[in-house]
C-alpha cells in the first residue's frame, strides 16, 4: 500500500495543532504517525506538524485535503511515497510480478520463440521462484545435457578471456567459487549453494525469480542484500547471445563480485537510496545501475577493465568491450543518472570508473542532489 506525507507550518500553539489534524479525521484517512518539530522557518514561532497517512493518494484527494489545511495553516506540502517492502519477507510480495520473458511468451526476436518445448521447460522452472518464499531453501533444479551443453559452451569461452578482460577484484573471487559452490565447465552450480557461499562472504544473498521483474521490486530486494535471480537456461540454438538475464548472466557475471566486500556494498548502496522514491529517481537509479553492475568497467593502470554483469557473461561483448575500437568515458554518476542506452545489442560506449571506491564516492554525492 502506498504511502502519503503531509507537512503543515502552524502557529506555536497546541489548539493550532489540533485544528490542522481535524480534516484528516474528517475525511477518514488513516494516520500512521504524527509528529511536530520546531518550524525550519520560523523555529522559535511555529511548528512543523508532520503526518503520514497510509493508503492510496489519488489527486482529488490530496486537492480536498490540502483545500481544508490551507485556511488552518501558514504552509502545506504533500509527498506520495510508493510501497516499498519493509522487511526482508516483504521481498515474497514484490518479487513475484514479472514484467517481461519469464514463463509468458516470447517475442518474435528471442531464439527460443516457437520453440514449445522449451517455452514448457521455463514454466516448469518458473514454477519454483512462484512458489519460493523467504528463508526457504531455494528449490534445486536438475538441469538436463541440452542446458549443460549451453552452459559448458558459455563457461569455456568466458573462462578464457577472464584472465585478461576481467577486473582483479572479480579474478580474485572467481576461482574460489569453483570449490565452494561448484563451478565447473560440466556442472551447473546450483543457487543454493552460491547463496550459501555469497551470504558467508558479504552477507549478500540469492533470490529465484520467474523473470525479468521490474526497476523497483529489483533495486528494492538488493537493499536487503538479496539479489533476485533467474533459473533457467538460455536458448541452446544461441548459447553465445541471450535478450534477457539467465543463469550464465547470474552466475557467471553478477556472483562472483557480489563476493567482494565494496562491489557488494555498493550494489547494495544503490538498492537502499531507491526506497519510497518517486518513479523518476528509481528510473535514474535503474540507469546508473545498468552502467555500473551490468556494462561497468574499471581503469587498471592504462587498460580498462570489465566489472559489469553484462559484459563478464557475454561472449561478444566481453572482447569488444577491450578492443582498440570501443569508445569510453570517464564515470560521471551526475550524468549516468540521465543518459540512454540500448537494452538489447552492444553498447555504444562504456563508463570507466577509477576504482569501486570512486563509484561509491560520486554515487553518496548524487544522493546529496
Amino acid at each position: 500500500m502506498d504511502k502519503f506525507f503531509v507537512i503543515c507550518t502552524v502557529e506555536k500553539d497546541i489548539g493550532q495543532v489540533i485544528e490542522c489534524l481535524k480534516p484528516f479525521r474528517e475525511m477518514d484517512l488513516k494516520v500512521d504517525h504524527i509528529e511536530t518539530r520546531p518550524s525550519r522557518t520560523q523555529p522559535d514561532a511555529c511548528f512543523d506538524v508532520f503526518v503520514e497517512c497510509a493508503g492510496p493518494a489519488g489527486d482529488v484527494l490530496v486537492r480536498q485535503l490540502v483545500k481544508r489545511l490551507q485556511p488552518l495553516t501558514s504552509s502545506v506540502g504533500t509527498h506520495l511515497v510508493p510501497w516499498y517492502p519493509k522487511t526482508i519477507s516483504d521481498l515474497d510480495l514484490s518479487c513475484r510480478d514479472t514484467v517481461m520473458y519469464g514463463a509468458a511468451e516470447l517475442t518474435e526476436d528471442h531464439p527460443g520463440y516457437g520453440d514449445v518445448d522449451y517455452m514448457e521447460r521455463r514454466k516448469e522452472i518458473a514454477q519454483l521462484a512462484f512458489m519460493y518464499k523467504e528463508g526457504n531453501p531455494i528449490p534445486r533444479v536438475e538441469y538436463t545435457k541440452e542446458e549443460l551443453k549451453t552452459w559448458a559452451i558459455v563457461f569455456k569461452h568466458q573462462t578464457s578471456l577472464y584472465p585478461t578482460h576481467a577486473c582483479k577484484e572479480f579474478n580474485e573471487q572467481f576461482p574460489k567459487m569453483f570449490a565452494e559452490c561448484g563451478y565447473s565447465e560440466n556442472s551447473i552450480p546450483q543457487l543454493e549453494d552460491v547463496s550459501n557461499y555469497l551470504k558467508a562472504c558479504t552477507g549478500f544473498e540469492l533470490r529465484p525469480v520467474a523473470g525479468w521483474i521490474s526497476s523497483r521490486d529489483f533495486l528494492a530486494a538488493l537493499a536487503f542484500r538479496v539479489f533476485p535471480c533467474t533459473q533457467y537456461i538460455r536458448h541452446s540454438s544461441s548459447p553465445k547471445y541471450t535478450p534477457e538475464p539467465d543463469l550464465c548472466h547470474e552466475l557467471m557475471g553478477h556472483a562472483p563480485l557480489l563476493a567482494d566486500p565494496r562491489f557488494a556494498q555498493f550494489t547494495q548502496d544503490i538498492g537502499q537510496v531507491s526506497l519510497g522514491l518517486s518513479d523518476e529517481w528509481v528510473e535514474k537509479l535503474s540507469t546508473l545501475y545498468w552502467f555500473t553492475v551490468e556494462f561497468g568497467m574499471c581503469w587498471e593502470g592504462k587498460s580498462a577493465k570489465a566489472c559489469g554483469a553484462g559484459l563478464l557473461s557475454s561472449c561478444e561483448e566481453l572482447e569488444v568491450c577491450v578492443s582498440e575500437t570501443s569508445v569510453y568515458r570517464d564515470f560521471n554518476c551526475s550524468q549516468a543518472v540521465s543518459q540512454k542506452y540500448p537494452l538489447t545489442g552492444l553498447q555504444p560506449f562504456y563508463y570507466v570508473a577509477k576504482s569501486f571506491d570512486d563509484m561509491q564516492t560520486q554515487l553518496r554525492y548524487v544522493i546529496r542532489m
